[in-house]
């Protein structure tokens, strides 16, 4: 049991009854009612014509044992020839409706995960791993799909052995009756795996999940561990993934096997009872032998779907766990909740934090009545040490994250009144890593507005030292950024994230500024492109560059989740307390850098 305790549910997952499953599976399909009538009468078509094959055959080995003639042969074969061709075109029209209508149930259930994902708040993906996800969103309704073709399959079979029932009785009821009462042994046998089926495919399927999480991480952070020469850790942790993948699908292969053989025992032994039997009641001239050979034949297709059942419900409870995963995505409640969605007017910037409790988690507060007006047009700086709460607050006016007391206001309005996305076309943010999708530079330029034109962001961007950061592209705005802006400095991503916002014209502005170091031209470019954001909008920024801090209309400096300072640049350091402390060992030592570094270009260029 051990390797399976690394296998936990996620805290969202939840058990569904399978009438729950059931009942939200029969709703996805409601809008694919008409193909569903088509499928059915298909799969009548299919599973009649299955059962009519071994009638056809014992009757022509009747009809031949009377008039041994080749017409009659030839009839015989006709027929049987004629039954298969109206199988294989019914089979292909029933699979083209069935794959249809399952892709776009697929498809909507995979767009209705995705939609749950993204409207999750980032503490939704604090807690919960990206990689298994993912692994709901392709993985789990990929299985969904392989449920419904496998159930169309099973109702074929069945209908089919139903029919077969009726020619058994019609040909020996006796032997029928007890052909019959094998069916309430396989199905308590069915039934009994039942549990065991669930349990040991939901934990194949979490383990699945941890290797996808372990390949999208590793992956990802394959820079990093080039870098410090970790590969062989890497590899052993997907290994030790994968390990244990492999141990959970044996054992599911251990369950399995215990019940497959005991299947298999009976349908021998069935099938036995019934040669002898059939054989005896043909020497007494009770049944022909075309009529013995119809019973053998039917007896062994009529208990393929009933001995098969144990291997259906397998590859069912495997559906059924993977639509279970998918709902509890679907279902997951949202932390971040608006009590309304009013329209957004045109904001002012007004913002105003009264009395405002958070926390991440409950043992670790990180607000406590927290309090904090920002004028309209107002640009606030915030410094701090690392956890003092800097980027909390920013988080908080972003409605990346639900506070736990108090009010936020936006122009004097609750935060948690507003349309939400409408809201969030008020509000740009840039984080600390600018994050830039695979693309070309005016793709991510024009991420916020898609009507952003060439000519608007040709303007703006000479706005900013003459265009000439442009220049150090290969191809301008059509260059490629790569994965993650991978292709690009440090500095031309943050320039790119800033012209996406600028491009954008937000009412309010949120900047996490970058620690990266970068050299003083890209610096003044990038100061650039932050005044003109600065003009336009009421701007909180957590500043990590002297020349942020100076220019900030004012500055909060903030301890344990509090203000202990603020005013601005001059009026701090005059008052000669935390922010002075902050400024002589951190901004003092950056701006004697900036100015080292600004001679040593000086100089390179003078040589």
């Amino acid at each position: 049991m051990g390797f399976f305790s690394s296998l936990d549910a996620e805290k969202y997952d939840r058990t569904y009854s399978d009438r729950d499953l059931a009942r939200r599976i029969v709703g996805y399909f409601k809008p694919q009612r008409k193909r569903l009538v088509l499928i059915s009468l298909l799969t009548l078509l299919v599973a009649g014509a299955g059962a009519l094959l071994p009638v056809i055959v014992s009757r022509g080995i009747d009809l031949l044992e009377e008039l041994p003639q080749v017409f009659s042969l030839l009839m015989v074969a006709g027929a049987v020839l004629l039954v298969g061709v109206s199988i294989w075109f019914s089979n292909y029209g029933l699979r083209r409706l069935t794959s249809t209508a399952i892709s776009e149930v697929v498809a909507q259930l995979s767009i209705d995960a995705y939609s749950a994902s993204v409207e999750h708040d980032l503490s939704f993906y604090d807690e919960f791993s990206s990689g298994k996800i993912v692994s709901r969103i392709t993985s789990d309704t990929r299985d969904f799909g392989e449920l419904v073709t496998l159930i169309t399959d099973v109702f074929s079979m069945f209908i089919e052995a139903l029919i077969l029932a009726v020619v058994l009785l019609n040909i020996q009821w006796q032997l029928s009756l007890y052909a019959f009462a094998m069916i309430p042994i396989v199905l308590v046998l069915g039934f009994a795996y039942r549990t065991v089926a669930r349990k040991v495919t939901r934990q194949g399927m979490r383990a699945m999940a941890n290797v996808n999480s372990t390949i999208k991480e590793t992956v990802s952070g394959i820079a990093v561990a080039k870098n410090f020469r970790q590969e062989g850790s890497i590899y052993a942790e997907f290994t030790d993934a994968n390990e244990t993948s492999y141990r959970v699908n044996v054992r599911r292969g251990l369950a399995l096997s215990v019940v497959f053989p005991m299947l298999n025992a009976l349908a021998v032994i069935a099938t036995a009872v019934m040669v002898l039997a059939g054989g005896h009641s043909v020497i007494e001239g009770a049944v022909t032998l075309g009529a013995w050979y119809l019973f053998i034949l039917s007896l062994d297709r009529f208990l393929f779907p009933i001995m098969n059942l144990t291997s259906f419900w397998t590859s069912i409870q495997n559906g059924l766990s993977a639509s279970e995963r998918v709902f509890a995505l679907i279902d997951s409640p949202t932390v971040v909740v608006q009590t309304s969605s009013d329209p957004v007017p045109p904001l002012k910037g007004e913002i105003l934090f009264e009395n405002v409790s958070f926390h991440y988690k409950e043992s670790e507060q990180v607000l406590t009545h927290f309090d904090l007006h920002i004028q309209p047009g107002e640009n606030l700086a915030i410094v701090g040490h690392t956890g003092a709460g800097k980027t909390s607050v920013a988080k908080l006016i972003a409605r990346f994250y639900e506070f736990h007391g108090g009010r936020l206001l936006i122009d004097g309005r609750d935060i948690r009144s507003f349309n939400l996305e409408e809201y969030r076309r008020q509000l740009g943010v840039v984080s600390q890593v600018p994050f830039l999708f695979s693309g070309t530079v005016a793709e991510n330029i024009r991420y916020a507005r898609r009507d952003a034109s060439e000519t608007e962001i040709l303007t703006l961007a000479k706005r900013i030292g003459g265009g000439e950061w442009l220049d150090t592209l290969p191809q301008g705005l059509e260059s490629q950024v790569g994965e993650r802006g991978g292709r690009l400095s440090m500095g031309q991503r943050q320039l790119v994230a800033l012209m996406r916002v600028l491009v954008q014209r937000p009412a309010i502005f949120i900047l996490d500024e970058a620690t990266a170091s970068i050299d003083p031209f890209t610096e003044w470019q990038i100061q650039q492109a932050l005044d003109l954001i600065l003009q336009q909008s009421t701007s909180i920024l957590i500043a990590h560059r002297l020349s942020t801090v100076k220019s900030a209309d004012r500055i909060i400096v903030m301890e344990n989740g509090g203000i202990i300072e603020e005013g601005n640049h001059a009026q701090l350091l005059v008052a000669g307390g935390h922010y002075a402390t902050l400024y002589n060992t951190y901004f003092r030592h950056q701006s004697l850098e900036y100015v080292e570094q600004a001679r040593d270009l000086a100089a390179g260029g003078a040589a």
